[in-house]
Formats: C-alpha cells, structure tokens, sequence
C-alpha cells in the first residue's frame, strides 16, 4: 500500500485522562498534601512518546466537555501529538487518575471513570477509514475492548489495517474496567479476535496469560506467535523482556538497571520506543534494548507523558552500557 506523505507514523487509539501524582514520594496517599497535573492514558502516553523521538503521531479517543478535557487537548499539542480524533462526550467527565507513590516500586492506581469513560465512547462510523489505513503503525489497546462500542470500534479500526504494515495489540489489562464478574475469561475472546488483526503483541505475562491462558513466558510466545502475530513481546519485570518472531528469532533482554522512582509510565516509553525501532527497522536485540533504556529513564522520574525521552537521552543511556 502506497502512502501519502502526510501518512501519520504513529496512530493509537484508547485511554486518556488526567493523572495527579503525588509531591511527596513514600508518603501513603491520605497523608498527602499537594499533588500535581499530567497528561495520562496508555494509549495517549505511547503516541507522546514517538513524538518525543521525532515521529508524527495522532490520538483517537475521547474527552469529557469539561476544563480536564481541554487540558488533555492542549498538552497533547503541547507535545506535539495531533488532538483533532479526541473529541467531547458531553454525558460523561474526563477520567482523573490518583497514583500512590508508595513505596516507588508498588504504585496503586485509583481511577475514577464513572459512570462511564468518555474513551470508551469511540463510535466506529467516527472512524477516519484513510488515515487508519495509510499510518505506518496503528497501536490499539486492549481496554479499548472491555466495553462498547469502544470494543466494536478496535476490532474495526484493526480490520481496516488488514495487517497492512505494523499493527500493535498492547494487552493493558486492567481487569476493573471489565463489568463481568470474571474479567479474564469475558477478556480472553475479545483479545483473541484482536489478535486475530495485528502483527504484534505486547503485554507483560499477566497481560499474555489474559490472552492466551499459559503463564509461562515461551509458551505465551509461542500462542500469540500462532494466532497470527508475527512478533510477540512478552514483558518479565526484573526478569527482562522475551521477544520471538514467527521466523523464529527471539531474544531475551535484561532491564536497564536504575533506581526506580515511579514505575508508571515505563511501559507506555517501551511502547513508543518500540514503534521507533520498528520504523527504523532495527535488529531484534537492539530493538528490545532500546524500548528498555526509553523504559528505565521513565521509571527513573515522577510523572509519565511529560517524563518521556528524547532519542539523545536513549542514546546517552544505551552509550553507558558501551
């Protein structure tokens, strides 16, 4: 497929919200006095992280009629992600978010999106059918499928790629944005039909035990590899990252080591990062170590979108390694 040359290099669609994270890290959240403001949303951090290393990405997604949802609008233009697919829903607020920094490497996240996300009110006749199919990648999430008609639109906006070029399922699994008493198994058909559409998967094993039901790591390698996908990135936490491709190349990277100071975030950097490398058309291993350091300087700062990396800063970390 041909494409113009006003062809987005990155599109995501799903979450945004607003995240209020604490002034004082190790302080349990009653306790806390000040928090500050930042532009939040796995789907809206990874698009600002391909930005921060020079590529043009969009937002699909959706924003309460309130001064939150304005705010989400402006920050992503302020850091150079296009806004025009992020739209009011009047009916609903935009999503706020709390993060408890305490202790920096356990995080609990309190999401208020009740009633109803307006994220999750992505029509699929709102869909722009030309831009989905000329973006060098399409990044889709899987709470885009935990309710309608954000799930119809996901799997429609997949369709539309026909895994033409790069197509990312990233599992997110947030198991309270699912209504069903036993989130994991309303999940698992609904992410197999994504995976059904895209090229790559990533997902920590949590997040590939959700999709393929095996806890092992090779194995759920392996499953996504056979439901289509042609590279599966399964995320171990201190244990690295495993990446396989349907040739079967794989590697298995250890993290970056730094002292973490906010988890959040750092996968969302790995994500961006990892859309980077794939236009580069980087080796697998280089790839894998790139997407970790863009993680580890996240994890290394407070906040998420704005913490993003620049290539230099990647580059500077990659060079201490030698």
């Amino acid at each position: 497929m041909s494409q113009p040359s006003s062809a987005y290099d990155l599109i995501t669609m799903g979450r945004i919200g607003v995240d209020l994270y604490p002034r004082q890290t190790g302080v349990p959240l009653p306790q806390v006095e000040t928090f500050a403001k930042f532009l939040g949303g796995t789907a809206t951090n990874v698009a600002v992280a391909a930005a921060r290393l020079g590529r043009r990405a969009a937002l699909i997604s959706r924003v309460g009629a309130d001064p939150f949802g304005e705010y989400c609008r402006q920050a992503l233009a302020d850091f150079g992600v296009d806004p025009r697919w992020v739209t009011e829903v009047p009916a609903y607020p935009t999503p706020v978010t709390f993060c408890e920094v305490f202790p920096p490497d356990h995080f609990p996240l309190y999401f208020y999106r009740q009633p109803k996300a307006p994220d999750l009110e992505i029509h699929p006749g709102e869909l722009d059918v030309d831009a989905l199919q000329s973006a060098r990648i399409l990044w889709t999430t899987g709470t885009g499928l935990c309710m309608e008609p954000s799930r119809t639109a996901t799997l429609a906006a997949l369709a539309v790629r026909a895994r033409s070029g790069p197509t990312v399922l990233d599992m997110d699994w947030r198991p309270m944005f699912w209504p069903e008493e036993r989130p994991a198994e309303a999940a698992r058909p609904y992410y197999r039909q994504a995976l059904e559409h895209v090229t790559v998967a990533v997902g920590n094993l949590e997040e590939c035990e959700v999709a393929t039901g095996l806890d092992d790591p090779w194995e759920c390698a392996r499953a996504l590899l056979d439901a289509g996908v042609e590279l599966a990135v399964v995320k171990q936490g201190p244990e690295g990252v495993l990446a396989m491709r349907r040739d079967g190349e794989h590697v298995r990277v250890p993290p970056h080591p730094v002292e973490v100071v906010n988890g959040l975030g750092a996968g969302d950097a790995f994500g961006g990062a990892l859309c980077h490398g794939l236009l580069e058309g980087w080796g697998l291993e280089y790839l894998m170590a790139y997407a970790n350091a863009a993680g580890a300087l996240v994890a290394s700062r407070l906040a998420c979108s704005s913490a993003m990396p620049t290539a230099d800063e990647v580059a500077a970390l990659l060079a201490e390694d030698g």
